[in-house]
């Protein structure tokens, strides 16, 4: 077991979903040493020196801070990185070396925990605010000028100015500066006389990244997003189009935060991006390394597939009305196994549109023969995810869409692995009944990232079905 004290974690494995893993079931050194360093502790550089590491609190997500290979990756943990090697020159002695500490934690608790000090650095792509800075002290920005610009699929029609907005839908996250944005545009328009931007507001749970993969896959049209990100992306992802010009907000700043109380910590990382703003370090990172053999998203309401939906179309009511479930989830959830595709068979012996091994269907707890069948197929894969749903995940205080989020990973990693990952949560100071940006981020650690691009791939694609059918209720209303 190779532990890594970065981030706390245990480089391990589990095969089997039956098998013990000590990874999962007890607390390793380095994720007692995580526990420890998320103790209240305060003080500037001079304190963090002579403990001999800084905490660095970083949100879990797909370009600032994540996981390849159970390693640390990412845009703000590349370029800390680079600032340990700054800090340690001329510290020969390994025993003199000052580390960084990174902790992930969830996007809305950043600032709350860096006052409290539960860490020193808050670092993930922060953008500076009025608000945020009556709560934090924030370095210099490195990077400066962000633009918030349209992204398009490439094969959208041209656009050359921000009046072809007029009248279109744009998803972009809820609660992000781009819904705000975009609403100060189409103010501007209905007092134009123009037709007002339709803004799809999508689940906070999924990222700006998130967003702009179904837009790579053409199932969605438009969105907004950070220059630099989408940038990066569009590296990774050939069929986004980047709308340099047609910028929805301009002269943003982005920089890390610490406490009010840390002025030589501060000077340090100042000094430090003064060297290496955007262009010389950032505009450098290669996510390609990390990305190359993603199995990205695709269209999931392309004809070919709608044609497989349309056949299918009332086996899916009717199970997911059976089983109380959402019937284009349930969808979303086939689509990610196979494609809708019953004749696809796995490496493993999982069958048909739902992927089950005959053994899961033919347990007590789902009872049905003959996945090769196309309605038993579908069926058990409703009835097993009803089981998992009954059995595992009855705690009163989650919500139904994080139950389904629990058991699309139950599913796709098997249920007791990700009850012992939500056990690993709380004693992490995770919540053990949220996924994303909790029990994920120990998932991405653990297991890797199969399990947590399952559970967000099935977001995206329900959310692509509820658009594609949405939009069609709206024009045939119109009709």
């Amino acid at each position: 077991m190779d532990l890594d004290l970065r981030t706390g974690l245990a480089d391990s494995t589990d095969s089997s979903d039956g098998s013990t893993d000590d990874a999962l079931l007890i607390l390793t050194e380095a994720d007692r040493l995580l526990v420890r360093a998320q103790r209240p502790a305060f003080g500037d550089l001079d304190e963090m020196q002579k403990r001999k590491y800084i905490r660095v609190l970083v949100a879990f997500g797909r370009t600032n801070f994540f996981f390849d290979k159970g390693r640390p990756r990412g845009f703000e943990y590349d370029l800390l990185m680079e600032y340990e090697k700054q800090l340690n020159q001329g510290r020969k002695s390994p025993n003199d070396k000052v580390k960084l500490f990174f902790i992930p934690v969830p996007f809305d608790e950043l600032l709350t925990k860096l006052r409290n000090g539960e860490g020193d650095i808050a670092a993930a792509g922060l953008t500076v605010t009025p608000e945020r800075a009556q709560q934090v002290s924030f370095t210099r920005p490195y990077i400066s000028n962000v633009k918030e610009v349209v992204v398009t699929h490439a094969a959208y029609p041209a656009m050359t100015s921000l009046n072809d907005l007029s009248g279109k839908s744009v998803l972009v996250r809820r609660g992000s500066s781009y819904v705000t944005h975009l609403r100060m545009l189409s103010e501007r328009f209905d007092k134009s006389g123009l037709a007002s931007i339709k803004i799809n507001e999508a689940d906070p749970r999924l990222s700006t990244e998130d967003i702009l993969e179904m837009v790579d896959s053409g199932a969605v049209d438009l969105t907004v997003a950070d220059e630099h990100v989408a940038t990066m992306w569009s590296a990774l992802l050939s069929n986004l189009r980047v709308q340099s010009s047609l910028a929805v907000h301009k002269g943003g700043a982005i920089a890390w935060a610490t406490r009010p109380n840390s002025p030589q910590l501060i000077e340090s990382l100042n000094a430090f991006i003064k060297e290496n703003r955007k262009g010389s370090l950032i505009g450098n990172i290669l996510f390609s390394r990390y990305y190359k053999n993603n199995r990205w998203i695709t269209n999931p309401v392309s004809a070919e597939d709608r044609e497989r939906l349309v056949q299918m179309r009332g086996l899916f009511e009717t199970y997911a009305a059976r089983y109380d479930m959402d019937w284009l989830e349930l969808v979303a959830q086939g689509y990610q196994e196979s494609g809708l595709d019953q004749s696809r068979r796995s490496s493993a012996g999982a069958i048909g549109v739902m992927q089950l091994l005959q053994s899961t269907a033919s347990d007590r707890s789902v009872g049905i023969d003959d996945i090769h069948d196309l309605e038993n197929n579908i069926h058990a894969g409703a009835k097993y995810m009803a089981h998992l749903l009954s059995r595992y995940l009855t705690d009163p205080e989650m919500d139904r869409a994080v139950k389904m989020d629990f058991a699309w990973a139950s599913y796709n990693a098997g249920p007791n692995r990700i009850r012992r990952l939500r056990e690993l949560a709380r004693e992490r100071q995770l919540d053990p009944n949220r996924w994303f940006a909790n029990v994920e981020v120990l998932a991405a650690e653990k297991i890797g990232r199969e399990t947590v691009d399952y559970v967000r791939n099935i977001n995206k694609y329900a959310i692509a079905y509820k658009l594609f059918f949405n939009a069609q209720r709206d024009a045939a209303g119109a009709n």
